[in-house]
């Protein structure tokens, strides 16, 4: 447990970073083991209200890939993935829905809500928020976003509540797709002109050896995202990943951060801390 000085010290170093990032809009992609372990996920509620009671506003998006295999193996569906993305039927995508709108964006509100913040649950569906078509027929109703429409969020920005996204999308036909997160973050942030985008992860951030978590790279312009990708230290599931923060930022939004979510208050040591946690992303030297 950390001393009185202590805290006394992270709010003297914090203030600054306070300042910067107060009335501006933070976009968190929220996923992996902060979401499936009840301490991980009360630190992030926490952390997300209390960034809204010091004037930052922050907007939640998220996945739900665990609970959603979950579900189809207790109503007798196969989940079948194809270069690492679900396939998704018709059945599939009724499912998803259920599970990402319902169960837990719901349970995502309600906790906030419960740590003291004022939320409200939306989906890519809700004010035509995230039109898309189909990313491969391969995938079947796995959603490539053609347009954000941040309207929605704005909107319940300015009626002072902390948006919760869940990612699903539409498209003018009347059907509904399974959207990627961290791509759906990136878009939203982006729309939005987010002053930060974190996608939390399972990892510390970009290591320079992914056998080595103390090889973490703290930050990179993304003009050196190529040379990265040909010298091997991205690659795998990490490419998409950070193709998703080069868009971003590329799109205007000021800085992107991959952060470990394993760790308590990741969030608040990410922005508010002159060390940061994880990996930032610029676009410039």
């Amino acid at each position: 447990m950390i001393s009185k000085k202590e805290q006394a010290e992270f709010l003297v170093e914090a203030m600054p970073y306070i300042q910067k990032y107060n009335d501006k809009i933070l976009v968190i992609k929220y996923g992996g083991n902060a979401m499936i372990n009840e301490e991980l996920k009360s630190s992030v509620m926490r952390d997300l209200t209390l960034l809204h009671l010091v004037g930052i506003k922050p907007v939640l998006v998220h996945g739900g890939g665990p609970e959603i295999s979950a579900m189809l193996k207790r109503v007798g569906v196969e989940s079948r993935f194809v270069n690492g993305l679900r396939y998704t039927d018709e059945e599939t995508v009724e499912i998803v829905r259920m599970v990402l709108c319902g169960k837990i964006n719901k349970s995502l509100v309600h906790h906030l809500e419960t740590c003291g913040g004022k939320a409200i649950g939306l989906s890519g569906i809700d004010g035509h928020m995230l039109k898309c078509e189909k990313l491969s027929e391969d995938l079947g109703y796995v959603g490539k976003i053609v347009h954000a429409d941040v309207k929605i969020i704005q909107e319940c920005i300015a009626d002072g509540y902390i948006p919760v996204v869940s990612t699903v999308g539409y498209d003018d036909e009347g059907h509904i797709y399974n959207v990627n997160a961290d791509t759906a973050a990136a878009e939203i942030a982006a729309a939005l002109q987010a002053e930060g985008l974190i996608l939390m992860t399972d990892i510390r951030g970009l290591l320079e050896n992914k056998d080595d978590e103390n090889s973490l790279i703290k930050k990179v312009c993304v003009s050196d995202i190529p040379s990265l990708i040909k010298q091997g230290i991205i690659s795998g599931g990490m490419i998409p990943k950070i193709e998703c923060c080069k868009d971003a930022i590329r799109r205007g939004v000021e800085k992107v951060f991959i952060t470990d979510g394993r760790v308590n208050h990741s969030i608040l040591m990410e922005l508010l801390s002159d060390e940061g946690m994880g990996t930032m992303f610029v676009n410039g030297d």
